[in-house]
C-alpha cells in the first residue's frame, strides 16, 4: 500500500469514528454514520452534525398494534398500518427521560 493510501485509510477511519459518535449521540445508528463518514470523510461528518436528533422527535402510538413510532412515520414498521396525523402526540424519548430523572 502506498503512503498516500495509508494516510487516507487512517483519515477515513478517524472521520468514521467521529461521524459514528455524533450519529449515536443524536439517537441514530453508530455503524450507519461510521460507514457514511468513512466513505466520504468530510461530507459524511458534516451530514452527521446536521442530522436531526432522533431521540427528540415527537412520537405517536399505532392504532393497529400499539407500537410507539415517530410522529413523522407514515406507516407502522411493525404491522404496516397507514397512520393518519394524530391530534395528540406522545412526548419524545429525551423529554420522557428528562422527566423521569428530575422526578427522582
Amino acid at each position: 500500500m502506498s503512503t498516500a493510501g495509508g494516510y487516507y485509510v487512517v483519515l477515513a477511519v478517524c472521520f468514521g469514528l467521529a461521524g459514528g459518535i455524533v450519529g449515536r449521540l443524536k439517537g441514530s445508528s453508530f455503524w450507519l454514520w461510521f460507514l457514511i463518514s468513512g466513505a466520504v470523510p468530510v461530507v459524511g461528518l458534516l451530514a452527521a452534525v446536521a442530522y436531526r436528533f432522533d431521540n427528540r422527535e415527537l412520537r405517536r402510538q399505532c392504532p393497529g398494534c400499539g407500537k410507539v413510532v415517530k410522529l413523522h412515520d407514515a406507516l407502522c414498521t411493525r404491522c404496516g398500518t397507514e397512520l393518519e396525523f394524530p391530534d395528540v402526540a406522545i412526548a419524545s424519548e429525551a423529554d420522557s427521560r428528562r422527566r423521569r430523572l428530575s422526578a427522582g
